[in-house]
């Protein structure tokens, strides 16, 4: 089904996407959900990630969703400003979801269209790594605002970073930047940067493809710690260094959305 027209109360609605598992797409998606709304934004975060439901941990979803009687439909359940739809939060931890295909758009159905996602400013939505059913759907049924594309330095995941990019923009959705994250670790003593796993292969790739750097998040201990505790960094340290990474990429985002709805709604006048 193609219906794009969802959802016409979300101004903004951004993919996160990544073409490997394991490259912090998640952990992205829940600090730069919890960085927009301490901007003053209303956000909700819709976790695609059918298979591997993590931000109900992440974001310390620890109920489930309630079912509006007026209208039937799933309401969000609010974390550290912000509302949060995950399937996780209605399967047990260890159970898998075992689904075939129809299962799995019924279950992406039911996110878009079953949850009560309200006037909101951003709509987050953290897609599965790779390129597949799901994201094939999601990019049909909703008018993406653009998307981010999370990676790590090595090759290996930047080859699929560009894999999981190209199928965007076949499907017509603007590339709001790319994101390396593991860049690298500093020294908390002494502030020595070492580049665990290269660096700078996202900024290189970002550039090779013409698309906007966002920026290098460091490998900060606190960032999985509170990622296990449902505790996002740039809510629970904001000064540290990752969470300073995490809130110029959400004003990075912000700004470069708000321009350009304000340069096509001139263009619209015009």
């Amino acid at each position: 089904m193609n219906d794009r027209g969802l959802l016409p109360d979300v101004r903004f609605k951004v993919a996160i996407a990544s073409g490997k598992g394991g490259v912090g797409k998640s952990t992205l998606t829940a600090n730069l959900a919890v960085a927009l709304a301490r901007m003053g934004y209303r956000v909700g975060l819709m976790d695609a990630d059918i298979y591997g439901p993590s931000q109900q941990m992440m974001m310390g979803v620890d109920e489930k969703p309630y079912v509006d009687k007026n209208d039937q439909r799933l309401v969000p359940v609010p974390r550290h400003g912000v509302f949060v739809a995950t399937l996780g939060a209605l399967m047990d931890v260890d159970q898998p979801a075992v689904w075939r295909g129809p299962m799995v758009m019924k279950a992406v159905d039911q996110l878009i269209a079953g949850v009560r996602w309200g006037q909101k400013d951003f709509l987050l939505v953290d897609l599965p790594p790779g390129t597949g059913d799901v994201q094939l759907s999601i990019t049909q049924r909703i008018a993406l605002s653009g998307a981010i594309i999370v990676t790590t330095p090595q090759d290996v995941a930047l080859i699929d970073a560009r894999k999981g990019l190209n199928m965007l923009r076949k499907m017509g959705v603007p590339a709001l930047g790319l994101v390396e994250n593991m860049s690298h670790y500093a020294c908390p003593q002494c502030g020595h940067e070492e580049a665990i796993f290269k660096r700078g292969g996202g900024r290189e790739t970002a550039e090779r493809l013409a698309i906007p750097f966002l920026g290098e998040i460091p490998i900060d201990p606190r960032v999985v710690i509170g990622g296990d505790r449902g505790q996002p960094i740039v809510e629970m340290h904001p000064d540290s260094p990752a969470a300073l990474v995490f809130m110029a990429i959400a004003e990075k985002v912000a700004r470069g959305l708000r321009d350009a709805a304000t340069s096509a709604e001139s263009i619209h006048r015009e």
